[in-house]
């Protein structure tokens, strides 16, 4: 077989220039910007700017409503995490099974990750939605959207849903790859349905699990933007006001440009030690095979 060779030295680098320059203008940039204005005062007309330190950061975490939107994401994203993956693996269970038309079930399933968390929104919105929502006809209770406690287990279910398909492919994957044998010694050694999912099944996932519980951190944190903005806007009264919307609100529409950066700052610092923190921890509990 003959391999490709470079006749001019420079070549390979004046290839790459197109993913340098998109890297550096939508990537790197962006984020040195930000840095640099997490530590100026910026006026929202003008856009003059003066040096005010740590002042941003300071507010931040002396902001009560800040706080609690903290506080609703931490438990937005491990719900989310937790219900998903449990879900996802369940469901993966199930469709791992040889019944006729499982190609047809599987597709129903995974569907819903194509589509944008805008879509989704709407989608729910349309359920769930006082006016004229379908669910809301069904069951004669019209304030899913309207109360806090209620808003943010709709936002919850559709954040959840709109991921499932995304988790079910890697579990499903991960289950066809246990080795048959395994199970077979198992249960010729007398070993239940349970201990073989628990100590063989589960072990062979465990990479798997890991990957998807990062990715799932990701998307909660980050993702589901579009999903609340679409289904309830933050509210009501700041009851689905999670992070990341707090961010877009803090920017977009309050002009608050040094004291967002901050933000975006504090989040991204958030989901960093998060995730380092998983890999530290669950991840020295994860068998690669």
């Amino acid at each position: 077989m003959k391999q490709s060779t470079f006749n001019n030295k420079y070549l390979p680098y004046v290839l790459l220039v197109p993913t340098f320059f998109i890297l550096i203008v939508f990537l790197f940039y962006p984020a040195v910007e930000t840095f640099r204005l997490s530590f100026f005062k910026i006026h929202p007309w003008t856009g003059a700017e003066k040096f005010a330190g740590f002042y941003n950061f300071i507010k931040i975490f002396t902001n009560g409503d800040y706080l609690r939107s903290f506080i609703l994401s931490a438990f937005f994203t491990l719900i989310v995490i937790a219900g998903g993956l449990f879900l996802s693996l369940l469901i993966a269970i199930l469709l791992n099974q040889k019944i006729k038309g499982m190609r047809f079930y599987r597709s129903l399933l995974i569907w819903p990750y194509a589509l944008s968390p805008a879509i989704a929104g709407a989608l729910f919105n349309f359920l769930f939605n006082p006016a004229n929502g379908v669910l809301c006809y069904f069951t004669g209770y019209r304030t899913w959207l309207t109360n806090g406690n209620t808003a943010i287990i709709v936002v919850i279910i559709a954040a959840v849903w709109k991921n499932l398909g995304y988790n079910i492919i890697f579990y499903l994957t991960s289950l066809r790859n246990v080795p048959g044998a395994a199970l077979e010694s198992a249960s010729i050694d007398g070993a239940g349905p349970v201990k073989k999912f628990i100590y063989i099944t589960f072990a062979f996932l465990s990479p798997t699990t890991f990957f998807l519980f990062v990715m799932n951190t990701i998307y909660a944190y980050f993702a589901s933007f579009g999903l609340i903005d679409v289904l309830t806007e933050g509210g009501p009264s700041g009851s689905t006001k999670i992070l990341i919307y707090y961010l877009y609100k803090d920017f977009f529409v309050h002009s608050k440009i040094g004291y967002a950066a901050a933000e975006s700052l504090v989040l991204f610092s958030l989901v960093v030690g998060v995730t380092v923190l998983q890999f530290r921890t669950a991840g020295k509990k994860v068998h690669y095979q």
